[in-house]
């Protein structure tokens, strides 16, 4: 028993593609991912399954981090298609980063289908705590009390 799922839409496109000749040309594909931000440094996680971890190239230019990533078909001999659903070709997501972000210490690993790219916040951009000075000494507001007496920071 096979279950087969029809969509009128895709099959058109896929049509049109064939038709055409634009079904391979159509240029990269979107990938999804979260992005999140953890303490000190932001994660983005894309999903990339199938795609083989050497095909992976990620780099900055100025304040624009680039995703690229290749999944192949499979092209071994006598393979007949029944339903060919899953993308392949080329993979493309460009964030702009802001100011703030180090971008010399970015990392990447890829682990069961999905890239996770670290990239921490500059020391200058993190949040720190600011003395104020008064004749009587030094004064530290901390969560709304103030604080008298020697501060050190």
């Amino acid at each position: 028993m096979v279950a087969l799922t029809f969509d009128p839409f895709r099959e058109m496109d896929r049509l049109a593609g064939q038709m055409f000749g634009t079904a391979t040309g159509r240029g990269p594909r979107w990938m999804p991912m979260d992005l999140y931000r953890v303490d000190d440094h932001f994660v983005v996680a894309v999903d990339l399954p199938g795609v083989d971890p050497g095909s992976i190239d990620i780099n900055v230019d100025g304040n624009t981090l680039t995703i690229r990533a290749e999944r192949s078909v499979r092209t071994d001999d006598g393979v007949q298609w029944l339903a060919q659903e899953r993308p392949s070709g080329s993979f493309l997501r460009q964030l702009n980063l802001g100011d703030g972000l180090d971008v010399e210490r970015i990392q990447a690993s890829y682990d069961a289908g999905v890239l996770t790219v670290t990239i921490p916040v500059a020391e200058k951009a993190r949040p720190r705590r600011i003395t104020v000075e008064t004749g009587g000494g030094a004064t530290q507001i901390r969560g709304g009390d103030v604080v008298q007496g020697e501060v050190t920071t």
